[in-house]
């Protein structure tokens, strides 16, 4: 992974790119000649509906050695770490912390996909509506293997451990504080050097946009120009590869006898891409009061409904802190959406102990959370003066308007849930005596 990629910039871009072995490699005037340059297949990739309206219209041309169709027919993996069955395990509306997950155990070898696990979720990929929630823990790269998800995008974020993930336009290195989205059918490949852990947010509906900046104006949060997407980058070989291939929930292989990553050449806008989260521009206040978390929002799903997300990826990163008269920590408050957060790197301010990077918490539909009993007393009667807030932290959250259910793995077989995680909030005071 020492070797520094190429990557094309921008956000929902029409991009186009070819290996510069094979210049000319594009066709001129159309997507599909009757004979394709250097005897290539043309193949084209489609993220929505032909007849969706052309600023929604996502698609890709990939001219290939190979059309992807050439392999044996699939059968399904027994694997019981992916679910979209959100009914084996009964409700649980309480506060949820995990500390953090583990890594594979001495002498495993685990790579990207063995090592993912569903925490949470809602809906169902078979009406193409819904959420759910992973983290992955792994230590073996993936050999001869490519994954690619029928049901929905990935959005993966590293907590520990670089990942290289080859796919089928190119190739994107992917550190911690980093972020990648493969989209819907895109085949992928992830190496790792080491070990590994992280988040991932998969997405039934749609796919990720950035939010709408209304009275912010054109300029702020996460900016255009810093998502990045591969260069064409293609692989010729005549080896036997694993294509698995998530479906409604379940995992099939198939076997075929050549590299899934034989594209030599490829335009359009529907493509893998990363971003670095510190190049977000935060947005606060320089008044009074705390605003609210939306602020941060990176990417977006949106549902049908204005306004409301499927899921939103928000982060939380170093910014100064300068409202006057105000209580600066997240108030307490109680949600008609479902927050899910993981920390990457640091201590996060409302809850400096027992959230730690490699855990989560999930705070489900109304019920309430905030700072703990420590946090409160400290920030309200810290001094009031401009200071930098998670200096050396990377927090972010998983929020959407659906009601996440919590997987057995999630709430009992990881044995990572915190039993004791509402003690946080019990020696939080009455300090009401009638006295103004």
């Amino acid at each position: 992974m020492s070797s520094e990629l190429k990557y094309l910039c921008g956000f929902g871009n029409e991009f186009s790119s070819e290996d510069p072995r094979c210049p000319g490699a594009l066709p001129k005037k159309q997507n599909s000649p009757q004979k394709c340059p250097y005897g290539l297949y043309a193949e084209q990739l489609s993220g929505t509906a032909f007849t969706a309206p052309r600023l929604e219209n996502k698609r890709s041309w990939l001219y290939r050695i190979r059309p992807c169709v050439i392999h044996q027919p699939f059968t399904p993996i027994e694997a019981a770490n992916f679910t979209n069955d959100w009914t084996s395990n009964h409700p649980n509306p309480n506060q949820m912390r995990w500390k953090p997950f583990s890594f594979p155990n001495a002498g495993e070898s685990i790579n990207f996909i063995e090592g993912m696990q569903t925490i949470c979720g809602a809906g169902d990929p078979t009406v193409r509506h819904g959420v759910a929630i992973h983290v992955y823990s792994c230590n073996q790269s993936m050999k001869n293997i490519c994954f690619y998800n029928s049901d929905g995008d990935f959005l993966i974020v590293p907590q520990s451990g670089n990942l290289r993930i080859t796919t089928e336009f190119g190739k994107i290195d992917v550190s911690p504080a980093e972020i990648c989205v493969i989209q819907q059918g895109m085949r992928f490949s992830v190496s790792v050097n080491g070990v590994a852990r992280g988040y991932i947010l998969e997405i039934f509906n749609g796919h990720f946009d950035l939010p709408n900046l209304g009275p912010i104006g054109a300029n702020g949060l996460a900016n255009p120009r810093d998502f990045q997407t591969p260069v064409a980058h293609y692989e010729d070989k005549d080896d036997e590869y694993s294509i698995v291939s998530k479906y409604q929930g379940k995992l099939f292989s198939a076997k075929q006898n050549h590299s899934p990553f034989d594209v030599v050449a490829w335009h359009g806008n529907y493509v893998p891409y990363k971003y670095d989260l510190n190049k977000f521009m935060t947005i606060n206040t320089v008044s009074f009061d705390h605003c609210d978390p939306s602020i941060f929002t990176v990417l977006t799903c949106s549902s049908n409904k204005p306004g409301t997300a499927i899921a939103d990826f928000v982060i939380f990163p170093p910014r100064w802190s300068v409202a006057e008269n105000t209580f600066r920590p997240p108030y307490f408050h109680r949600n008609c959406m479902s927050e899910f957060m993981g920390l990457i790197t640091g201590k996060y301010e409302a809850k400096e102990d027992g959230f730690m990077p490699g855990g989560a918490s999930l705070h489900s539909m109304m019920t309430p959370h905030g700072p703990d009993a420590e946090c409160f007393k400290s920030a309200s009667e810290a001094p009031l003066k401009p200071c930098r807030v998670a200096d050396g932290t990377m927090a972010f959250m998983f929020e959407s308007s659906l009601s996440l259910s919590v997987t057995k793995w999630g709430e009992k077989i990881c044995q990572k849930l915190d039993p004791d995680y509402f003690k946080c909030w019990l020696n939080l005071k009455k300090q009401f005596n009638g006295i103004k």
